[in-house]
C-alpha cells in the first residue's frame, strides 16, 4: 500500500519496481499521479487501486497483461471511453471499479472489433485501393499511409456519439495493423520517427500549475503563418503533404496577396477580405502544431471609458479565442496577439466575457472586462484582462465543461454547461482590490444528455434558459425566487423529421437572432432551423418536462454533412446568422428581409428553404508553397457591428476576415 502519500508521477522510479517481480497487489489511491510511467513492468500485478488521483490516460495500465481487478474512480478527467479502452487492452480484466465487465469487455474486444476491422477494410477498397500502384515508393507509402489514417478516423462511425473518441482510438489501431499486416505496408524509419516524436511530445506534458502561478503573459505569442499566399479560386480537396509554416516575428505580417472573395455575386453580397492567418495556439508554440483545435471566440465588450474603447469604429476590435492549452487575446485589425495565458494541461472548450464594477484602491469604483474561460478540467479561470492576471479559479465540474455564458442583466452570474448532464449557475463575485472573491453556487440544471450550447431568453433571461444537447433542446425555468436548487427540464421541444415530429436529435448550434427568433442547428444532415420562442413556449402550462412542438418560421439550406460540433452564431443587429462547414466555408445568411414577416402573432413559414446570401469559400492557403490539410470550421464570430468575422478552425488557424 502506497495510499495518501501525495506522491506524484515522477516518484515512481522503474528502477525500483522493476524489481517487484512478484507483487500481485497494488494501492496507489489518494495521491497525485496524472498518469503511469511506461516501463514499471511489475509482471504479476492482478490488482490495482488508483482512486482519487488525477489520471488523465489509461494506456500505458497495458503493461500490466495479467491485471484482473482494476479501480480509478473520482480521477475527474477518465470517463466512458477510457473504460473502454482498459477493457480492450487488459484481457484478463473482470472487474473494473468494482463492477463486473466480463460479459461487456468480450463485446468490446470482439464484436466491437469485428465490425469496425470491416468499416476499415470497406473505406479502404473504396476510396484508397486504387490510389496506390502496383510499384510504390517508400515516399507513397508514406503519403497514402497519412492520408488513410487521417480518412479513417474521420469518416468511421460505430456506436453511440459518447464513445467517439475510443471508437477513433481502435480505428487508428486497426488501421495501421491492417496495413502493416494485410498490405504489407510497413512504416518506414522515417514515419517512426514522427510518431515517437508525437509520442514524445504528449508524454513530456506538464503537470497542472497553482492558480496563484497562473498568470496571463504577454510577448512575441503572435504565431503567424508566414510565406502565406492567398488566391481567390475555389477551394479543391487536397491530398497533398501539408506543411507546416513558420511563426512570424512581432513585426506585423500581412498575407502577401489579399483577395476580395465574393463567389456568390447578388445584391446581398458582402464585400470582405481576409486580413490575417493566425497560428497562435500551438501547443507548445510549435510551429509545426495543425492539430490544435479551436472552439470559442468571443469579442469584449466596450468600456464606457478606458484605453480599449476604440474611436473610429463602434465595437470593440478585441476577440478572445480559446483552444488546446490557452486562450488569446487578438487585435482584429492588426492581428496581434495581444495577450495569452496558458495551462499546460488543460484543453480550453469556451470563453465568456463579463464587465464588474470593482473597487480600487483608493476606495473608487472602476468598471473592468473580465474573462472567463474553461474546458476539459471542469475548472473556470477567471482572469482580469487589464491586470494580466488570472485572479481565480472555480472547480464547477468533475466532468468537461462544454460552454460557459454571463447572464446579461446580471454582471456576476454565469452559466457553465458541463459533460457531467448538469447546467450550474453560479455567482462569480466581485473580487475585491486584493483579489479576495467569493463564488457560490445557485442553481443547478439537470440535463438528460450532455449539454452542448446555451442561449438565455433575451426577453426575459432571469427567468428561462434553453440549451441545445446530445440529445434534444430543452428550456428550463431558471428564476431565482423558486425554492429548488435542483431542477429539471420544463420543456422539450421537437423538431420536423423523415416521420413526423421527433425530440431526439443532437443540437449542436444555437442562438437568438432577436428577441424572439431562435436558430438552431440540427444533426439531420444540411438542416438549420428558425423558429419562434414565443409561439412555441407555453407558458401558462402546468409541470414540468413538458414535451412542445417548435413552431416553425423557415429553414436554412446548409452543407449536406453529417459531421457535428461546427456550430452555428448570430449577428442580432445586422440580422445576421453565420454557420461554418466540413471545407473551410462561411455560410452567410442575411435575414433581415424576412424578419418583420416573422413578428408578427399570425407570421407563417417560410416554405421552401432559404439560401445563404453568400459563402465565403477558405482562400486557397499555402503555408511555404504548400496547402494546410483539410480545414473544418468549428465556430465563426462577427463583432456586433459586423465589421469582422472570425473564424477558428481544426487546423490551428485562426482567420480574421474584414468587411470592405
Amino acid at each position: 500500500s502506497l495510499s495518501k502519500l501525495q506522491l506524484k508521477t515522477g516518484d515512481l522510479d522503474p528502477r525500483l519496481f522493476s524489481r517487484l517481480r512478484h507483487l500481485q497487489r497494488l494501492d496507489l489511491s489518494d495521491n497525485l499521479l496524472d498518469k503511469f510511467p511506461n516501463s514499471l513492468t511489475l509482471p504479476d500485478l492482478r490488482v490495482l487501486n488508483c482512486n482519487n488521483n488525477k489520471l488523465e490516460d489509461v494506456t500505458a495500465l497495458k503493461q500490466f497483461p495479467l491485471l484482473e481487478e482494476l479501480t480509478y474512480e473520482n480521477n475527474v478527467y477518465l470517463t466512458l471511453n477510457d473504460d473502454y479502452k482498459v477493457m480492450f487492452l487488459l484481457q484478463n480484466l473482470r472487474l473494473l471499479n468494482g463492477k463486473d465487465i466480463t460479459k461487456l469487455a468480450n463485446h468490446v474486444r470482439r464484436v466491437n472489433s469485428r465490425k469496425l476491422t470491416s468499416k476499415v477494410t470497406a473505406h479502404w477498397e473504396k476510396f484508397f485501393r486504387d490510389q496506390l500502384p502496383e510499384k510504390y515508393t517508400a515516399e507513397q507509402v508514406k503519403s497514402i499511409r497519412k492520408k488513410f489514417l487521417k480518412s479513417v478516423q474521420t469518416n468511421v462511425v460505430y456506436g453511440p456519439s459518447s464513445l467517439s473518441e475510443f471508437t477513433r482510438w481502435r480505428v487508428k489501431m486497426i488501421a495501421e495493423e491492417f496495413l502493416a499486416h494485410s498490405l504489407g505496408l510497413e512504416l518506414n524509419s522515417d514515419t517512426e520517427t514522427e510518431e515517437k516524436a508525437d509520442e514524445n511530445e504528449e508524454e513530456s506534458t506538464e503537470s497542472p500549475r497553482e492558480a496563484a502561478k497562473d498568470v496571463a503573459q504577454v510577448g512575441d505569442f503572435s504565431s503567424y503563418i508566414s510565406n502565406v499566399t492567398v488566391t481567390p479560386s475555389k477551394r479543391k480537396r487536397n491530398h497533398s503533404k501539408s506543411s507546416p509554416g513558420n511563426k512570424r516575428s512581432k513585426t506585423q505580417a500581412k498575407t502577401e496577396e489579399e483577395a476580395a472573395l465574393n463567389p456568390r455575386k447578388s445584391s446581398d453580397d458582402v464585400s470582405a477580405e481576409p486580413l490575417h492567418f493566425l497560428q497562435c495556439h500551438s501547443k507548445g508554440n510549435s510551429r509545426e502544431d495543425f492539430k490544435t483545435q479551436l472552439w470559442s471566440c468571443v469579442f469584449e465588450p466596450v468600456l464606457d471609458s478606458g484605453a480599449r474603447k476604440d474611436p473610429i469604429v463602434s465595437s470593440s476590435r478585441t476577440v478572445a479565442t480559446c483552444g488546446g492549452e490557452s486562450v488569446c487575446l487578438i487585435d482584429c485589425e492588426t492581428g496581434t496577439v495581444l495577450k495569452k495565458y496558458k495551462v499546460a494541461t488543460e484543453e480550453f472548450f469556451s470563453v465568456a466575457w463579463t464587465t464588474l464594477t470593482m473597487v480600487i484602491s483608493d476606495s473608487r469604483k472602476k468598471a473592468h472586462n473580465i474573462l472567463a474561460a474553461a474546458g476539459r478540467r471542469g475548472i473556470v479561470k477567471l482572469i482580469h484582462v487589464a491586470a494580466d492576471f488570472c485572479y481565480g479559479e472555480i472547480k464547477a465540474h468533475k466532468k468537461p465543461i462544454a460552454t460557459v455564458c454571463f447572464s446579461p442583466t446580471q454582471e456576476t452570474h454565469l452559466f457553465t454547461a458541463s459533460y457531467d448532464k448538469r447546467i450550474a449557475l453560479w455567482d462569480i463575485g466581485i473580487p475585491d482590490c486584493d483579489y479576495n472573491f467569493k463564488a457560490s453556487q445557485l442553481l443547478v440544471l439537470e440535463t438528460a444528455s450532455i449539454p452542448l450550447r446555451i442561449a438565455l431568453v433575451p426577453t426575459c433571461p432571469e427567468q428561462y434558459l434553453l440549451a441545445g444537447c446530445e440529445d434534444g433542446c430543452f428550456a428550463w425555468n431558471i428564476k431565482l425566487d423558486k425554492g429548488q436548487k435542483s431542477r429539471p427540464f420544463e420543456a422539450i421541444f421537437q423538431f420536423p423529421d423523415e416521420e413526423g415530429m421527433t425530440t431526439s436529435h443532437r443540437v449542436d448550434g444555437l442562438a437568438f437572432l432577436n428577441d424572439d427568433v431562435v436558430v438552431s442547428k440540427s444533426s439531420k444532415p444540411g438542416c438549420i432551423y428558425l423558429w419562434s420562442w414565443s409561439r412555441s413556449f407555453d407558458a401558462k402550462g402546468k409541470g414540468c418536462q413538458r414535451t412542445m412542438s417548435a413552431v416553425i418560421l423557415a429553414e436554412l439550406e446548409w452543407s449536406t454533412t453529417d459531421m457535428s460540433y461546427l456550430t452555428l452564431s448570430t449577428c442580432p443587429a445586422r440580422e445576421y446568422v453565420f454557420c461554418g462547414d466540413e471545407k473551410g466555408s462561411v455560410w452567410m445568411y442575411n435575414l433581415s428581409s424576412y424578419t418583420t414577416a416573422w413578428g408578427s402573432p399570425k407570421g407563417k413559414r417560410q416554405e421552401r428553404r432559404i439560401s445563404p446570401t453568400q459563402i465565403l469559400k477558405w482562400p486557397e492557403l499555402r503555408v511555404n508553397g504548400e496547402q494546410p490539410p483539410e480545414i473544418l470550421v468549428n465556430n465563426v464570430v462577427a463583432d456586433p457591428a459586423f465589421t469582422y468575422l472570425v473564424v477558428l478552425t481544426s487546423v490551428n488557424i485562426t482567420a480574421i476576415w474584414k468587411k470592405s
